[in-house]
């Protein structure tokens, strides 16, 4: 096994002292920059490694890389938090394989003015993880401009030609549907603005798939908005609107929705589950939103956030690695928001 290359073997060969050798590699002031430049050329020509790097070698961790993390400030509202929990979970995996994450948070006015990313301008990160659809056309100039690796995260392109890791939304609300189905409702509403984002989007139809296997039609009174169309934002003072003939059972595109939804339920003299049954999605309710425990259908965040820094850092380093759309399946998680329903 070869010998490991200290700085004391550098500095002999350069005939300069350990200190000098130190401080160049360090990019520490006292050294003039063309002898830094010198010793840094010289101490890769030997095959110098710091002892962080041998340390990560022993321990059979990637190379160290900074991945910026991008975001919109739409999607973090003060109930819509899910997406913060995602970034989290992306930091933790990134950690776990000794890397580091950069967030940005898009602002509203900078995605609408196709203001490009500061931490794209400023070079400092080696690959990107966009969580949540952006506007298309923000897309499109950032496709065109961006030379390091791209992954989405919760959403792919139309074509899926582009690198993303999402959750099964469609099979999923078909799932929790069918559960509903199964419990004995048949009246059953959808709680989500269809159109707003692609995960949205994919449930509905989840739900129409549930209905169109069990005869059933979808009733447009039946299916509430949860957010505005135009902004794509939700908060505890959106204006819902109760359908004047009420479906036994709402399944909900979030549980902050569902959450909400309990609460203008009950505001009109509605138990949950004895007179409505309400169903969530993501297995994310916020503390203090509502007092009922809401059943849901989980996102595996966790998993999603690890395939996304598996594939990333493949994708940095040049290694063969899954490409296209990889999709990550969840689970039921019962509580108490569901009722059997007696006809």
């Amino acid at each position: 096994m070869a010998k490991a290359v200290k700085m004391a073997d550098i500095a002999k060969v350069m005939g300069v002292s350990t200190v000098t050798v130190s401080k160049a590699l360090s990019d520490q002031k006292g050294v003039s920059e063309e002898l830094r430049m010198k010793i840094k050329r010289k101490a890769e020509e030997m095959g110098y490694k710091t002892a962080t790097a041998l340390y990560r070698e022993r321990l059979g961790l990637h190379a160290s890389y900074t991945i910026g993390v991008i975001v919109s400030d739409r999607f973090l509202d003060k109930y819509e938090s899910f997406y913060w929990r995602m970034y989290q979970e992306v930091a933790t995996a990134a950690v776990h394989k000794g890397c580091f994450t950069m967030l940005e948070v898009l602002q509203t006015e900078d995605e609408e003015s196709l203001v490009m990313p500061k931490l794209l301008h400023e070079k400092k990160a080696e690959g990107l993880i966009i969580i949540g659809r952006l506007r298309q056309d923000y897309l499109d100039r950032l496709m065109k401009l961006v030379d390091i690796p791209i992954i989405f995260l919760d959403f792919a392109d139309k074509n899926g030609t582009h690198d993303a890791v999402i959750s099964n939304s469609y099979l999923g609300m078909y799932v929790m549907t069918n559960y509903l189905f199964a419990m004995g409702h048949r009246d059953i509403g959808f709680v989500g603005s269809v159109f707003v984002t692609d995960s949205i989007t994919d449930r509905y139809f989840g739900y129409v798939k549930s209905l169109c296997e069990h005869g059933m039609e979808v009733d447009k009174n039946w299916v509430l908005h949860d957010r505005n169309p135009q902004t794509g934002r939700s908060d505890v003072g959106f204006a819902w609107k109760l359908p004047a003939k009420m479906p036994t059972a709402f399944v909900c595109n979030n549980d902050v929705a569902a959450a909400m939804l309990v609460n203008k339920l009950e505001q009109e003299g509605y138990r949950i589950p004895q007179d409505i049954s309400v169903a969530g999605y993501d297995n994310y309710q916020p503390p203090g939103l509502c007092d009922v425990r809401i059943t849901t259908y989980e996102v595996d965040m966790q998993e999603m956030a690890k395939q996304t820094i598996k594939k990333m850092i493949r994708k940095i380093s040049g290694q063969p690695y899954q490409q296209g759309v990889t999709i990550v399946n969840g689970r039921i998680v019962y509580k108490d928001s569901v009722k059997a329903h007696q006809s």
